[in-house]
């Protein structure tokens, strides 16, 4: 009968249970740096989407034509745009999300404190009846998907070396 010795395999052993102790560390380290690049994506388009004053707007509206966004509320959705802290779902995945939070400058009889970014960036997204759809958002996440996967690897591998190294 064949015998076979291991040896190392108690250090081996060690270093894994190092890596799982520190999961979450490494994986916030690898969400984030997917994340940045899909907000910087989303950023750059945002910057690039074209934009009109409000008279124009309220002209626009007025004679039943479409309209686009206006400076305020462009500038509303650059300074709301952000990521959020990453948790832990209920499947055991964890999570970032980026979006906009609060309101633009732009106050109306329905929103006298401004409109909810949120809203104006779901209308340039996917345009109503009012607003021409000019999508920043999808785009950004289609274009940066592999960007974004290779980023997430890379704190994946140095953190994992440095454990295990």
């Amino acid at each position: 009968m064949a015998k076979m010795t291991v040896k190392g395999i108690d250090e081996y052993a060690l270093k894994l249970s190092k890596l799982g102790e520190k999961t979450e560390e490494i994986a916030g380290k690898a969400i984030y740096a997917g994340a940045e690049v899909v907000a910087d994506s989303i950023k750059q388009n945002l910057d690039g989407l074209g934009t009109v004053d409000d008279k124009y707007n309220l002209i626009a509206y007025k004679q039943g034509r479409k309209s686009k966004l206006s400076e305020k509320q462009k500038e509303g959705l650059k300074k709301s745009f952000g990521i959020t802290k990453m948790q832990k779902d209920s499947d055991g995945f964890y999570n970032v999300k980026l979006g906009f939070d609060g309101y633009n400058d732009v106050k109306t009889k329905k929103y006298p404190n401004g409109q909810p970014n949120q809203l104006i960036a779901r209308i340039a997204e996917s345009g109503s009846t009012f607003m021409n759809k000019t999508p920043f958002i999808r785009t950004a996440v289609n274009q940066t998907r592999k960007r974004a996967q290779e980023a997430m690897q890379k704190p994946i591998e140095e953190e994992t070396i440095k454990i295990m190294g």
